[in-house]
Formats: structure tokens, C-alpha cells, sequence
């Protein structure tokens, strides 16, 4: 690990809220019913916070959000007795894409308060979005796609209006504050339909509130005009996949992948019309501590990325016994000397509503790199030396995966030369 100098310490360790942080508020409604608090404990204090992964190919996405629901029982239904609410003073409508990038001044935190709950353990978190009302604007859930300033409404089915259900076991000490905070993925949250419609299938984790993770600066050149029109993204991986990721600031160049579990992960580094550059092994020791990959100048200066040709790989995917309303997750990996594995590009694919079939998808991944990607072990002290992978050149990997179905893939495809493969996949 390297020390960076104080100032900027202070500065990174404000980065971590990755996307949105949502403290909400409200009233507790109940004891849970799973499981008896101890009548003399005093409550504790929850928080809950909301934030966000990058998003492709969307300029804002949109959800209003009304309360949050807690219980102790994993299984209980919406309208079973024991739920404590956390209700806002009123809907807030937020633009996931304005949180997530966790070097900017508000911090990617969005404060709507804290609540006391009653003492105890609890299984269930539910965060409850308020409906489209039809096809009136404004709408409360929508996206605007990059370059069309219009909003389009953005679907949302009754399981999410009932509330997207969390399974997740945590304890409100008596006396003492909870954080939970939840990473709505917003990239692979979207379902884009064949008659140009939006869908959401919100995919959600409970990630650590800690401070910690990897922290780093790309080179400003990969920025053009202090803007992130090159859609430069970085992942922290295991085996491929991808466990956090987040954008650097287009002016800076800082970026900060945040609240990791402790571990050794990958950092992948990927841009529109450059090659991908990745850091193997880069450790996070404990729940505190920040491991810097390059800094702002020498001896470790910005990691730059080179040019590279691109070009695309498409084909179809279909669910066996499935429905149009799934989500299916489309990845472009490749295969790194000695065996390792990193995910370059992934998407949502697009429901084929123009056949009669249901469980019929469609994909493109645009813009991948040509070029060998290049790698490096983390070292200390650094800088990191990359080594192209002439192997990996332009060879990916592409798998498809969807809840509930065995994940299919194929491999040692070149881009251009596959356009209409078709992929099963098995529930």
C-alpha cells in the first residue's frame, strides 16, 4: 500500500459514497415480529443510503423513491403485521447518474435523514418507488438517453411498487446507529425493449458503509475537454466478475472504488476507443484502509490507456420456459496470460417484442478494443508495469446470464465475425 500525501487523503476519504447515498426518514411502525426486542432496550438508529453503479448509455436515470420498509422475517409479505417504515417527508425524485462519482463535492451522498427503530434483528429491507401515473408527465421513473433531452418513462412493474425486496440479515443494537447502504446498479437495472420501451429490473446489493477500497488517477488525456464522453469506467473484479466499479472525475482523473469487502481483486480499466489496461492482485487488507495503484505524479504518475481500434459483437439469447420479463446479462471477457479472466464490456439485452416468442433477446456489445489489452501485478512500491497480452487480442468471450437460468457462454470470438449466435439458456 502507498501513502498518499495528507491533503489528498482527506480529500479521497470523502469520495465513498459511490452514487447516492439515501439516509432516509421517517416514523418506525412496529416491533418487526420476527423475534422480540427486549422491552427495557433503548432503540437504535437506522440509516439507510443509496448509491449507484455507472450506467451505459444513459445521460440521467430517474427514481422516486417514497420509504423504506424493514422486517425481521425474510418471508413476511407486504401486508404482514411487524413492518417498521422510514417513510420521507416527501417523494424525492433522484438522478442516480448525479451520484456516481464519489470524488465530486456533494460526495455522492443524498441526505434525507435517519430514523430510530426498535432494537433487534432484522432479515428484510424493501425500498418502495412511487408508480408512472400512466402515461403523464412528468413521470416519476424515467431515463434520458444520451444526446435526446426528453425524459421517457421508465416501466415499472407491481413487485417493484410494492417495494424491491432485499433479503439481508442485520442488528440495531439497543442505543447504538445502523448504516445499510444499498447499490442500485442502474446499467443492468434497465430493460430496453424492441418497440423502444424501458423496463425496471432493479438489481440491487447491500454493500459494505465502511470506509475503504482502491484508489487511483487516470491520465487527463483520456478525457477529452474534462468530459467523460470516452464512458471511462473502472471495476474492481474477482475471477471476472464484477464486484464494484464507479468513473473517475473527468478533470481530475481521481477515482475511488469504495466500501470493499477486504480481499486481493483485479482493477479494470476500460474507455470507448482505447485498449483496456488492468492491475492484478491489488489487495484491500481491512475495512479502513485505502490501496493506491498510481497517484497524480511521479514516480507513480496517471495511468494513461492507448488507442485502439474497436469493433462489435451481436447475436441472440434466448430463455427456455421464459417470459419477456426478465433481465439478461450480456459480458465481452477475455482471457489474460496465466488464465485470469476480466470482464471488458456488459449490457442489458434487448427484449425481441417484434416475435411471437417470449424469452427472445437481443444483444450487441459496440466498442470493444481490437488491440491486446495490457496488464500488470500490483506492487509496492509503484508504479505498475504493463505488459501487452498478445494473446487476448481481440479475442473475447461472451456470457450470457439471467436469474434463475444456468449461465451459457462461448468463447474465442473476434468482433465483426459473429453478428447472429444464438444462446440458449436452461432454467
Amino acid at each position: 500500500m502507498m501513502n498518499k500525501p495528507t491533503g489528498h487523503v482527506k480529500k479521497l476519504t470523502c469520495l465513498m459514497g459511490l452514487l447516492l447515498a439515501v439516509l432516509v426518514t421517517g416514523c418506525s411502525g412496529g416491533d418487526g415480529g420476527g423475534g422480540a426486542a427486549t422491552g427495557t432496550s433503548a432503540p437504535g438508529t437506522l440509516a439507510v443510503s443509496l448509491t449507484d453503479a455507472p450506467a451505459c448509455g444513459y445521460q440521467a436515470v430517474y427514481v422516486t423513491v417514497s420509504k423504506v420498509r424493514v422486517h425481521r422475517s425474510q418471508t413476511a409479505d407486504d401486508n404482514a403485521a411487524g413492518w417498521s417504515e422510514i417513510v420521507l417527508s416527501s417523494p424525492q425524485k433522484i438522478n442516480l447518474l448525479d451520484l456516481n462519482d464519489p470524488t465530486q463535492p456533494n460526495l455522492a451522498l443524498y441526505s434525507l435523514g435517519e430514523t430510530s427503530l426498535p432494537a433487534g434483528h432484522y432479515t428484510q429491507v424493501r425500498l418502495v418507488l412511487v408508480p408512472n401515473r400512466g402515461n403523464n408527465q412528468p413521470f416519476n421513473n424515467s431515463i434520458v438517453l444520451e444526446g435526446q433531452p426528453q425524459e421517457q418513462e421508465l416501466d415499472t412493474p407491481s413487485a417493484v411498487q410494492s417495494g424491491i425486496k432485499l433479503v439481508n440479515e442485520f442488528d440495531v443494537p439497543s442505543g447504538q446507529r445502523v448504516d445499510l447502504l444499498l447499490d442500485f446498479d442502474a446499467c443492468h437495472s434497465i430493460v430496453q425493449r424492441g418497440n423502444g420501451t424501458y423496463a425496471l429490473k432493479p438489481v440491487i446489493k447491500v454493500i459494505p458503509y465502511v470506509l475503504n477500497g482502491i484508489a487511483g488517477y487516470i491520465s487527463p488525456s483520456v478525457f477529452p475537454n474534462q468530459v467523460n464522453s470516452n464512458h471511462v469506467a473502472v471495476s474492481a473484479q474477482v475471477d471476472g466478475v464484477v464486484v464494484r466499479s464507479t468513473v473517475p472525475d473527468p478533470v481530475t482523473g481521481r477515482f475511488l472504488l469504495a466500501r470493499l469487502v477486504p480481499g486481493t481483486f483485479d482493477v479494470v480499466i476500460t474507455a470507448d476507443n482505447r485498449g483496456t489496461r488492468v492491475i492484478t492482485g491489488v489487495p484491500v487488507n481491512d475495512t479502513t484502509s485505502i490501496t493506491w495503484v498510481s497517484t497524480d505524479a511521479p514516480p507513480a504518475p496517471p495511468i494513461t490507456l492507448a488507442s485502439s481500434s474497436t469493433g462489435d459483437i451481436g447475436g441472440l439469447v434466448t430463455l427456455q420456459s421464459g417470459t419477456d420479463e426478465e433481465s439478461v446479462i450480456i459480458a465481452g471477457k477475455q482471457v489474460l496470460s496465466g488464465g485470469r479472466t476480466v470482464t471488458v464490456k456488459s449490457r442489458v439485452a434487448t427484449v425481441r417484442t417484434a416475435t411471437p416468442d417470449l424469452g427472445d433477446y437481443e444483444y450487441t456489445l459496440t466498442l470493444l478494443p481490437t488491440e491486446a489489452p495490457s496488464a500488470g501485478p500490483y506492487v509496492t512500491p509503484l508504479p505498475i508495469v504493463f505488459t501487452l497480452q498478445t494473446g487476448a487480442a481481440n479475442t473475447y468471450t461472451v456470457q450470457a446470464s439471467s436469474t434463475g437460468y444456468i449461465t451459457g457462454s462461448v468463447p474465442n470470438l473476434a468482433t465483426g465475425t459473429v453478428q447472429n449466435f444464438n444462446l440458449s439458456l436452461a432454467p
